[in-house]
């Protein structure tokens, strides 16, 4: 086990409060921290703070040990996932992120065309799918996946919007994917001119609806606030048809391939493939390629998935994908033994409270304070944690396979 240092980036919408906090810097930060990253991206690898080597050079250096003899097979020496803290002040772009297949075949065709992999049009700079958790630290806000098509009529029928009862009526005719397919590319395929006519009275529509504490009064609160920051901007219309979600802290929220999502408020840690593949749907300036969008997006619609877990005592794990799975370590000070993180192979942990305590088979331990984190191994073998003088909550990340 060694002291593992991540990196910091600052976006627009990051806090400057949460990460600082958490970081033992200086708060306010001088500028937004958004995500705090740890793993071995190639776009920003972690630092281990013993010899000056990062996470990547450990990992070319010695795969065996580091990922584990299956392991390494099976991921090409590299580290299948990205650990995040993420601290979100404003909205995150409207979003969603490719299968594996398409990722694969996006990242060899825009290889193939010669496209910088910093381009701002380019969709796959990465060649793995996105599929992410995210487990709330605070109360978290977000839009997920595409809501019920009949509970979508019913909010665009009480917010009463003249100018969306044609579009309304359209998806009361075709309740199911195909019509959430066919009205949310009308939408993001209008002309500006159209785009600039409808926002607006949606989001009067949308202040009426409040003022009468409608049913949906949250719904139209959320568009409200995308609206101001926004303006004109087709992503606005597209989160009507999305899930709103609250999630209290623990709660975990899991977004496969192909679900629209946009994370709104509100802090926590985001575990996802070791990729940086997005495809925008609006709410924001940068570059939207709608037919890759539409070939990328899954319309089923649904409820969000929230994660129950599974484990006992101290520890529970959430497993959703091969790529990655996410141990949540909360001690109240009381326990009387360690308990097992109970997940293999290459892991990294973070103390986002507290102290922990991890324990190898080999005999080696490890204190990790709050902000820090640890890189393990897979030679380490199997981890104990524990809380050291007092309550603590950690998160330990390690890919999906279990014990194969």
């Amino acid at each position: 086990m060694e002291v593992l240092r991540g990196s910091v980036r600052t976006y627009a919408w990051g806090s400057r409060t949460h990460l600082a906090e958490l970081l033992g810097d200086p708060v306010p930060s001088p500028h937004p921290q958004a995500e705090l990253w740890l793993g071995a991206h190639r776009d920003e690898p972690s630092q281990l703070t013993e010899g000056g080597r990062s996470l990547a050079d450990v990992l070319r250096d010695d795969p065996a040990g580091s990922l584990g003899p299956s392991r390494r097979e099976r991921w090409s020496d590299r580290l299948p996932y990205l650990l995040k803290v993420l601290a979100a002040e404003e909205p995150l772009s409207l979003q969603a992120h490719p299968s594996a297949e398409q990722a694969a075949a996006g990242y060899a065709r825009e290889e193939a065309a010669g496209v910088p992999r910093t381009a701002a049009d380019r969709n796959y700079p990465d060649p793995l799918p996105k599929p992410e958790l995210l487990c709330a630290l605070t109360e978290f806000h977000a839009l997920a996946g595409f809501r019920d098509p009949a509970q979508t009529v019913r909010l665009l029928r009480a917010l009463d919007v003249r100018a969306l009862d044609h579009h309304t009526e359209l998806l009361a005719a075709q309740p199911d994917a195909d019509g959430l397919r066919a009205l949310f590319t009308t939408w993001i395929t209008l002309p500006q001119r159209a785009v600039d006519d409808l926002v607006p009275a949606l989001l009067d529509g949308c202040v009426a609806h409040a003022r009468a504490h409608g049913e949906f009064t949250t719904e139209a609160r959320t568009l409200l606030d995308l609206g101001e920051r926004y303006p004109g901007d087709a992503g606005v219309l597209a989160a009507l048809l999305l899930n709103r979600v609250a999630l209290q802290p623990g709660q975990c929220l899991y977004q496969p391939a192909g679900s629209p999502h946009s994370y709104l408020a509100g802090a926590g840690v985001e575990l996802m493939a070791n990729s940086d593949n997005v495809l925008r749907c609006g709410l924001t300036p940068k570059h939207v390629d709608v037919p890759e969008l539409l070939r990328v997006l899954d319309f089923a619609p649904g409820a969000p998935t929230l994660l129950s877990g599974e484990g006992e005592g101290p520890v529970t794990r959430f497993a959703p994908s091969e790529y990655f799975s996410l141990a949540r370590c909360a001690f109240d000070g009381t326990e009387e033994k360690d308990a097992d993180l109970g997940i293999e192979g290459p892991r990294i942990v973070i103390a986002v409270e507290g102290t922990v305590r991890l324990g190898t088979s080999r005999g080696q331990t490890r204190d990790v304070a709050r902000g820090t984190a640890a890189w393990v191994p897979a030679c380490d073998g199997p981890v104990t944690i524990a809380a050291v003088d007092g309550p603590a909550l950690a998160f330990a990340a390690a890919d999906g396979l279990g014990d194969g």
